[in-house]
């Protein structure tokens, strides 16, 4: 399969990786919208304006955006979905269905498939709140994140004016984890599960309380949580601040019989980098999008539409022998 990139930061980055630790995916392109000249990616393909990329249409089978949720891929997905077969890795939660009725309409109007909100949450972490919950119906899930670096919101930060550069961790309270773990089904308010930690470069000059208040008062991503927000110097940032480890945990406790057996499911990630696991979810995930293209599927789709064969490079007659 033709992969191509538009976008070429972290995720970007991460993606172009992913590509070759996989033999049946080829990487045609990158898409940029900064000047061509001054991207070098480490696999030598080529790299055109972000401009040119309805030139590309008979190149690509799966174009992988790699764009912020905040501002960036509500407008990118939809547009490009007309043209492509897309994915990307949509991470505001509460705006999922709105941006897959965005994209579910672009996509069947130029007869493409597109997936939105790929990558471990939403994504892996999604399926394994799926699988537990179908299996244990009387129970209850908990997710809890990190400690780790969230792009999402470092992006979201950065885009606020006066920010030149930010690192958002977030950090599950242990008290809480552990009352999940012995079985206690706690009630948790989204406060009592994370706090947020945000480091913070500001320009000269810039107003710090009215960037500390913008962050803390963001919905969607820090209003609801206890924020602490410090500002430090590029160096530090640099020097502390450059690695984007993540993790985190989903859990479903729940019960069978005539509810004396107790049961916990628990799926967990631990990262070291981010937005190169993310990456390669989103790899296997084009793999699976441009088989069902193949198969003359359209529209947009989320990763429970996926079936967990058509993510394997693998035929059914191997999975069948080593998976299953």
């Amino acid at each position: 399969m033709k992969i191509a990139i538009y976008g070429y930061g972290n995720l970007g980055k991460g993606v172009e990786f992913a590509v070759a630790q996989n033999p049946d995916a080829e990487l045609v392109g990158i898409f940029t919208r900064r000047d061509p000249n001054t991207v070098h990616p480490a696999s030598k393909v080529p790299v055109f304006p972000a401009s040119e990329i309805s030139n590309h249409q008979d190149e690509i089978d799966v174009l992988v955006i790699c764009g912020g949720s905040a501002t960036d891929l509500p407008e990118m997905t939809p547009v490009l979905a007309k043209q492509f077969n897309v994915i990307d890795s949509f991470d505001t939660h509460a705006k999922i269905p709105t941006h897959f009725a965005n994209v579910d309409k672009a996509a069947k109007e130029g007869g493409h498939i597109a997936l939105i909100s790929g990558g471990w949450d939403p994504g892996m972490f999604s399926l394994s709140r799926l699988y537990a919950s179908a299996i244990l119906p009387d129970g209850k899930d908990y997710t809890f994140w990190g400690r780790g670096v969230s792009q999402g919101h470092s992006d979201a930060i950065r885009r606020i004016p006066g920010v030149l550069d930010a690192r958002q961790y977030t950090v599950p309270v242990p008290a809480a984890i552990d009352a999940v773990r012995s079985g206690k089904n706690p009630e948790l308010t989204t406060r009592e599960k994370h706090t947020r930690e945000c480091y913070v470069v500001a320009a000269e000059g810039a107003d710090l309380t009215e960037i500390e208040r913008q962050i803390k008062e963001m919905p969607n991503y820090f209003a609801d949580y206890d924020t602490t927000v410090t500002f430090i110097s590029m160096e530090e940032m640099k020097k502390n601040h450059s690695e984007l480890p993540h993790g985190g945990s989903v859990i479903r406790t729940g019960v069978t019989g005539n509810g004396s057996h107790h049961h916990t499911v628990e799926y967990r990630l631990t990262l070291d980098s981010n937005p190169e696991f993310t990456a390669s979810v989103l790899l296997a995930l084009a793999r699976a999008l441009d088989r069902m293209h193949r198969r003359g599927v359209n529209g947009c789709k989320t990763i429970f539409d996926i079936a967990p064969a058509d993510l394997s490079p693998l035929s059914p007659e191997m999975l069948r022998a080593k998976m299953l």
